[in-house]
């Protein structure tokens, strides 16, 4: 077995016994985040049976999508903070965007998505722990932005995702993932919508996001190992 084998087989049994301690067997997907990896090492991951990788940096991405465009099911998700002159390429080359936080951006992704490709699918990035230097919206704004973006054509809504602030103790750790999971539900019944969608969970706290609903968790430095951010 390969050490990225072995990574591998150390998360999804993590993910397994965190969707068996509540009963959510097969819910929760793996997104590898694969920022500041090389392509060679995606496309390792990707023998391996994994299809949908994450990525934060777009000019980098791009040289990847390019670089693995044999790989007809493999799967891209722009997770990290949008640009609005960075719109069009991450409207063109990805198939979800978990970071969406403002109309505009929204907007514009909408506007710039190709015809000939499906709807992009997107997740609202909320600003779950109301810190002042991380991205995402308020929750008091999130109705406004939902209803906004309903009217896009070209735009999937499918959920939500926070990164919410750190915390060792597990209770703390699942409290800001409960307020996001009631708040996707409050919000598809306010608007009849069926979002489906929780982005939440990071090497640190996949298992308490599980137990609060994930259904997707965003996984890097325990795959892949210690990112190398000089050439980020």
């Amino acid at each position: 077995m390969t050490l990225l084998q072995n990574r591998f087989q150390r998360v999804y049994d993590r993910i397994h016994q965190a969707e068996q301690a509540c009963n959510r067997d097969g819910q929760v997907q793996l997104l590898a985040v694969s920022k500041t990896k090389p392509a060679s090492m995606v496309r390792e991951a990707w023998h391996l049976g994994q299809k949908h990788f994450g990525e934060s940096y777009l000019q980098e991405a791009l040289g990847k999508i390019n670089e693995l465009r044999d790989l007809s099911d493999i799967h891209w998700h722009f997770i990290g903070p949008i640009q609005s002159n960075k719109t069009r390429d991450i409207s063109n080359h990805f198939d979800w965007v978990h970071s969406v936080d403002r109309l505009k951006v929204a907007q514009r992704l909408n506007d710039q998505r190709p015809d000939e490709l499906p709807p992009l699918n997107i997740c609202l990035q909320v600003n779950i722990s109301g810190e002042g230097t991380k991205a995402g919206i308020d929750l008091q704004a999130l109705p406004s932005l939902v209803q906004s973006i309903t009217n896009l054509p070209n735009l999937k809504l499918r959920g939500l995702m926070a990164i919410p602030a750190p915390e060792a103790n597990t209770e703390k750790q699942c409290e800001p993932f409960r307020v996001l999971n009631n708040t996707l539900h409050a919000l598809n019944k306010e608007f009849s919508l069926n979002m489906d969608t929780l982005s939440m969970g990071m090497t640190d706290d996949l298992e308490a996001a599980i137990q609060e609903g994930s259904t997707i968790v965003r996984i890097g430095t325990a795959l892949f190992g210690s990112r190398n951010y000089s050439n980020g």
